[in-house]
């Protein structure tokens, strides 16, 4: 995208005073991002769609601090940040993305000023929601959203939570603190959600025996291709004969290199900048981490390509395209980069069932 596009397209958005003013420009863009993807870089496509979505949320959310101002709840009482988790917090979302959200304020001085912070941040959280869902991002079907108390939290508050989950690594507790670990500040507060983030990684580093229970969890999906190297199609359903791109490509290769980087220490969400860090911190082998980059590019790739728009205009992801869509071209590519994320993941078991004995 030329500079020039990318500034007007940044000042529609800053400019925009309505949910349709942003709604035409979200449409506007994403068609022709989608449309031009044959030609750029996938991995460019992804930067330059993601930054719209980012652009998107914080005119949203900005927004909604001024409903909440002209409903007489002023400005916001604390510091806050807002948070993205999933493929938001990975700045990996495709055309057709979901809510996933969270949102840290600092801790109140008395308990009136806590009342008033409650208050202020449910309103601004629930109009938030409201209005992405108004632009096309219905809310996450899992409730991870800041208008879920759950995931709005103070400080201290958020930080016993992470406390608990890794005192208490059950199942849903681990699924918990891997969405944690993808979640990125959108806007508000840096500081504040440094510290947020700070609280996991110290207990993170601090209980390494947690990383089998996430490994359980890292390897449930796996990469669609059999034995003998063929693709694994779905069998049964609507989609029979397609491939799951999303569960059996794309979600394998990021729980692999998510729990790698978080056991290292590194702070990066989305899967290619995990790559490049563990490459330079020498955690993984230069030509492994060029492999796995192509690969992830390829999945991403396809991923877009499962997008499809319905009869009212709206963009549907089902992360699974048709056998017939690959040709020559993509399914031997695909292959490869599949039986490369199986290696790897097969590579990541036998390293801790060393290290810790089991699974």
């Amino acid at each position: 995208m030329s500079n020039l596009r990318g500034e007007k397209r940044l000042l529609d958005i800053t400019g925009a005073g309505s949910l349709e003013q942003l709604r035409i420009v979200r449409e506007t863009e994403q068609g022709r991002l989608i449309a031009s993807l044959p030609d750029v870089s996938v991995i460019e496509a992804v930067e330059e769609l993601n930054g719209l979505h980012d652009a998107l949320i914080r005119r949203a959310l900005e927004l909604a601090e001024e409903e909440a101002a002209r409903l007489g709840y002023g400005a916001p009482p604390v510091p806050y940040a807002y948070l993205l988790f999933g493929s938001g917090g990975r700045s990996e979302q495709t055309a057709s993305s979901d809510q996933d959200s969270g949102l840290v304020y600092a801790d109140a001085r008395d308990p009136a000023e806590a009342e008033r912070a409650e208050t202020y941040f449910r309103v601004l959280s629930e109009r938030t929601v409201q209005h992405l869902t108004a632009l096309g991002y219905p809310p996450c079907e899992g409730n991870v959203i800041a208008s879920n108390p759950a995931w709005r939290l103070p400080i201290s508050a958020w930080e016993r939570k992470l406390d608990d989950w890794f005192s208490e690594p059950s199942w849903e507790n681990v699924r918990y603190l891997l969405i944690v670990a993808d979640g990125r500040c959108l806007a508000g507060d840096a500081a504040l959600a440094e510290r947020w983030k700070n609280r996991f990684f110290g207990d993170m580093l601090s209980r390494p025996v947690l990383a089998r229970r996430m490994l359980e969890n890292t390897l449930r999906h796996k990469m669609l291709v059999g034995v003998f190297g063929q693709l694994l199609v779905e069998r049964y359903g609507e989609h029979a004969g397609s491939l799951d791109i999303k569960y059996g490509a794309y979600i394998p290769m990021v729980n692999v290199f998510r729990l790698l980087a978080v056991r290292a220490n590194i702070r990066e969400t989305g899967t290619l900048e995990r790559i490049r860090a563990l490459r330079e911190a020498g955690l993984l082998p230069a030509e492994t981490a060029d492999e796995a980059t192509e690969a992830f590019a390829l999945f991403l790739r396809l991923r877009l390509l499962s997008i499809s728009r319905s009869e009212d205009g709206q963009w549907i992801g089902t992360g699974k395209i048709a056998a017939g869509q690959l040709d020559v071209s993509l399914r031997a590519p695909l292959k490869k980069a599949l039986r490369l994320g199986r290696k790897l993941q097969r590579q990541l078991e036998r390293e801790m069932q060393h290290r810790f004995g089991g699974r």
